[in-house]
């Protein structure tokens, strides 16, 4: 027969220990956030039904979207064990200048409309992480006041060619002229792509208080009054509209794009050129022929054109095509440290993260990005080790395979 006592007070005192009790909100809230995904049900939670809708939305049945992500769940790692991985170093160099982790935030659009913070908040957690960020010619805060929010951070700017060539070659300038290093031409939006829970929701820039919004707005109050208690929100690069993100594009951009405007952007900007949008090999070796410095495979979060290719899954042609004439970036799918392991491994030379690191904002502010840099790196240290890998460059695509 089992024998019972009384536990001696020294014996509850090693079981009973309560975590120490955060008073603020947010930062409880950030605390339980463990992954990404983690991240995206608080930000869900948190933020108007349109605008959450916006961010984790794609285009038409967002075929695209979850093809990248489920292409990226099919990576099988191959670890090599008794390597020595106390220290690992997660740097590396993208267009020549080192940075702390193998990815950078990527341009998004309308992002004070996430949380009023914004796009000052984002540079100033890329800034602290040693990370490149890439300002939106659709963002909400300007070229400028972005340099001075974040003067340390390793700067960039996205264009969209415009109609008017005079408006985007003047962006060029103040981006040149603010610090930025870096321009990423977006190519693969001549016409907006066909986004539809936007148009159920109705979403308008800025977001209208209609019966509807107010009815969603009374379940996110702290978002609206963020929103009407702050700076009106306004672009980078526009004074103002007043319609929806489609009206928006199919009025300003301009659908004759050919392969003179890379020219004429090659031509007129001095600092390092990305394209942004490749999606096939051909076009990848004819922009590297172009000028550029790295191609950026993308297929805007699946955004633009629905069952497009899948960048991870096109990353080994197009790497063979440019042959180490520029560098080969990737984006869409990635919500882990290990999705960026294995892209890396893959051989892209960078990462993009865009929907990650907006969760966090829409979660918590800048301390919800600071977060997303915390589960990231935390991921990719720990997929590293695993792996039996102490340097970023030392992965290699044996490391992971597509099944």
């Amino acid at each position: 027969m089992t024998q019972r006592r009384l536990p001696r007070p020294s014996e509850l005192k090693q079981i009973l220990r309560p975590k120490p009790i955060k008073l603020n909100p947010t930062e409880r809230r950030l605390a339980a956030a463990n992954t990404i995904d983690d991240l995206r049900m608080i930000a869900r939670k948190r933020s108007p039904r349109a605008v959450f809708d916006y961010t984790d939305g794609a285009a038409e049945l967002e075929d695209s979207l979850r093809r990248a992500r489920q292409t990226f769940r099919g990576i099988e790692f191959h670890p090599n064990v008794l390597r020595g991985v106390s220290e690992v170093d997660t740097s590396t160099e993208i267009l020549g200048k080192r940075s702390e982790l193998p990815f950078a935030f990527a341009p998004t659009g309308f992002t004070r409309m996430m949380n009023h913070e914004g796009e000052r908040a984002v540079v100033r957690v890329a800034q602290d992480a040693g990370i490149p960020y890439a300002l939106s010619t659709m963002g909400t805060t300007s070229i400028e006041d972005v340099a001075a929010a974040g003067p340390g951070a390793r700067k960039w700017f996205q264009l969209y060619v415009w109609r008017d060539r005079a408006a985007g070659q003047d962006l060029m300038n103040r981006a040149w002229e603010s610090g930025y290093d870096t321009l990423l031409l977006t190519v693969d939006t001549p016409v907006a792509g066909a986004r539809m829970r936007d148009v159920r929701n109705g979403l308008s820039i800025p977001p209208a208080l209609t019966l509807r919004t107010f009815l969603d707005g009374a379940m996110h109050p702290a978002w609206w009054i963020n929103l009407l208690t702050t700076e009106p929100l306004t672009f980078a690069s526009l004074t103002s509209w007043g319609g929806t993100v489609a009206e928006l594009i199919n009025e300003m951009f301009d659908p004759t794009l050919d392969f003179g405007v890379l020219d004429w952007v090659r031509e007129s900007w001095p600092g390092k050129l990305v394209v942004k949008g490749i999606q096939n090999v051909d076009d990848a070796r004819d922009v590297v022929s172009r000028g550029a410095d790295a191609v950026l495979l993308s297929n805007h979060g699946g955004r633009q054109l629905d069952r497009a290719p899948t960048p991870l899954e096109l990353l080994p042609a197009t790497l063979d095509a440019v042959g180490g004439r520029a560098e080969v970036w990737l984006d869409t799918g990635i919500l882990s440290g290990g999705d960026i392991v294995a892209a890396m491994a893959r051989g892209a030379d960078a990462c993009l993260i865009g929907r990650a690191y907006l969760y966090g904002l829409m979660a918590g502010g800048e301390r919800g990005v600071r977060r997303t840099v915390e589960i990231l790196r935390a991921e990719i240290v720990r997929t590293m080790q695993l792996l039996g890998v102490r340097r970023i460059a030392d992965l290699r695509p044996t490391h992971a395979t597509l099944r």
